[in-house]
């Protein structure tokens, strides 16, 4: 059986990194597979498996809806920005080992593969740990730890500015290392990353000295004491092991951020960092303070250690009060259901971005960030989330409907649907539309009566 070219036990192996030299050389850069996209369905099944079992069985907490939504849609922010930078990145490495490569290994030979392999991991593993131990990257990585669940959709919850500073830390291997080769393994690594965000799965046995599995990761994304900068690592935790970072799991773990965002707003996730550093930057007296400020560890200040005080740290213990704000059931399913038509449309985008002309590249692109931003608001429960939301479906109505109408329109190639998906999707946009205008109409009516 085959799914977008790739059968499922090919889809599988790929997450696991259990593919071999011979199935995965390539001459020519241009000849590299999209592992990464191809590999969604396998994310989307793993992630319904995962959710299924922890239901069935209890082995592990239930998902939960407006965590999970917002670790995807931090992935859609961050595939995003990827379709701005990722050329660059890509380029920088070509461009290096077209001018400076100082040994050509050959592109289908075992050695060259292995080669990459170790040093693809160890480069993640020195991008990884300064990510965490240099404010100003910090403020990028931090979104992926986030989240205060651990699943497989926290594995999706990424930094939409992480890929401005990753790609540094690769191009030591341009030196020797043929593109194609590079561009196989980096996409793989991050591959192997995804499976290992589950409490499903308690321990690997002997595995677990050599690579890295749930239970270490479990550990990296604990804010207990003792899980504070430990186990980077991306495949293998012998890096973590030789380098003085390892932390095997020991109590149960606590997870998040240190002083949780408290907030389901995606965007606010992605910039609240940065705008603590801004704020820390300008309060800091003295030049050399300020640089401090961004290129020491998120825990310094004037007169600490380079990484800050483990007594600073809150000491929590599990178990331990997560932020909700739960919804109806009703309000939940809208917005699950328009948050699958959210990807619907971003995964368009992605997959048709060069084909598309530039305006309806921006009008998708803005349509998902007010989408996003939205549905943030709803789960958070603020006081302008019927206004926004009114606005929003609004809008999008009438893009529907001006697609509808002319068909090739300027909006044409993000609705890419038959004539009844479209009649669908503009009677369900008519509905939201309706139920919004009733739920904020009534809102106003209530806040003027209590305000007489």
């Amino acid at each position: 059986m085959a799914l977008a070219n790739v059968t499922i036990t090919e889809g599988f192996r790929r997450l696991f990194y259990l593919i071999t030299p011979s199935e995965s050389s390539f001459e020519r850069k241009e000849d590299v597979p999209d592992y990464l996209n191809q590999s969604v369905p396998f994310f989307l099944g793993a992630i319904v498996v995962e959710a299924l079992v922890s239901w069935l069985t209890g082995i592990a907490p239930k998902a939960r809806i407006n965590d999970s939504v917002n670790s995807v849609t931090a992935g859609i922010l961050s595939q995003m920005m990827k379709m701005l930078s990722l050329t660059a990145e890509f380029s920088a490495y070509v461009w290096i080992y077209a001018r400076f490569n100082v040994v050509e290994l050959p592109w289908n030979s075992p050695y060259t593969w292995w080669l990459c392999f170790i040093g693809v991991d160890l480069g993640y593993y020195i991008f990884h740990r300064m990510g965490h131990e240099i404010n100003i990257m910090w403020a990028a990585h931090q979104v992926h730890h986030s989240s205060e669940e651990y699943n497989l959709t926290t594995a999706l919850r990424q930094g939409a500015m992480q890929g401005f500073t990753s790609w540094i830390f690769y191009l030591p291997l341009a030196l020797a290392v043929p593109p194609s080769v590079f561009f196989v393994h980096i996409q793989f690594n991050t591959l192997y990353q995804f499976w290992i965000h589950t409490e499903v799965i308690k321990s690997l046995g002997p595995l677990e000295y050599i690579l890295n599995t749930p239970s270490h990761h479990r550990v990296h994304h604990g804010r207990n004491r003792y899980c504070i900068d430990k186990n980077y690592a991306g495949t293998l935790i012998i890096w973590d092991r030789l380098f003085g970072t390892f932390q095997a799991e020991e109590e149960h773990v606590v997870y998040g951020l240190t002083h949780p965002l408290n907030t389901w707003d995606p965007i606010w996730a992605q910039v609240c960092h940065f705008k603590h550093i801004w704020s820390t930057f300008w309060q800091t007296p003295g030049i050399k303070n300020k640089l401090s400020v961004l290129f020491m560890g998120p825990g310094w200040s004037p007169g600490k250690p380079r990484c800050g005080e483990i007594t600073d740290i809150p000491d929590v213990k599990y178990p331990h009060p997560k932020y909700d704000s739960s919804l109806p059931l009703w309000a939940t399913t809208y917005i699950l259901i328009h948050f699958l038509i959210t990807i619907f449309v971003f995964s368009h985008l992605a997959l048709k971005q060069r084909f598309l002309a530039c305006s309806v590249v921006n009008v998708g692109v803005l349509c998902l960030l007010v989408s996003v931003f939205s549905f943030g608001a709803l789960f958070d429960r603020r006081w302008y989330a019927a206004q926004l939301e009114t606005l929003r479906v609004t809008v999008f109505l009438m893009l529907i409907i001006a697609t509808s109408s002319t068909g090739d329109s300027l909006v044409g190639g993000i609705f890419d649907l038959p004539a009844m998906g479209l009649t669908a999707l503009r009677l369900w946009f008519m509905f939201s539309a309706s139920l919004w205008l009733v739920l904020a109409t009534k809102q106003a009516i209530h806040g003027v009566k209590k305000e007489q």
